[in-house]
């Protein structure tokens, strides 16, 4: 369990500067985001401690902004906010690459890499796999 709030807690820091490098947000938009993309809804007393840490850092930036009678504190990213969230995207992306390769297939027709799925048949003997049926025609025809 807290192993899991752990992943929580940094997967909530990543995609709060993710929701900001869409678009500026007030907490609970960033909530409402938050809680569509991880499955959980955090507190306000988990959000806005990170906005504070964040804003510290001078990840983010914030502006108050009138709303009718409200006013409300809207967030977004720094340039250096952008520049680390695009070095966690491609640690990201690392980690991801790295589990997800060797389970990747090669299309032995067009080359395209896939995943799950796609199409496998014994030509000549020998079984080969495809994205699709159709590159598996295109292959038997090309021969």
């Amino acid at each position: 369990m807290a192993r899991e709030k752990g992943l929580l807690t940094n997967l909530t820091r990543f995609f709060t500067l993710s929701i900001l490098s869409e678009n500026p947000s007030h907490g609970y938009k960033i909530m409402d985001k938050l809680e569509k993309r991880l499955g959980k809804r955090p507190s306000p007393g988990q959000i806005y401690p990170l906005l504070k840490k964040l804003n510290k850092k001078g990840l983010i930036s914030q502006e108050i902004e009138k709303s009718g009678d409200r006013e409300r504190k809207v967030y977004s990213l720094t340039k250096d906010g952008r520049e680390a969230y695009s070095r966690l995207v491609n640690r990201f992306n690392d980690v991801v690459s790295t589990i997800l390769e060797p389970r990747l297939t090669k299309c032995a027709h067009c080359g395209c890499q896939v995943y799950e799925g796609g199409h496998q048949e014994k030509i000549d003997g020998e079984l080969l796999s495809f994205c699709c049926v159709h590159c598996a025609n295109s292959y038997k025809r090309g021969r």
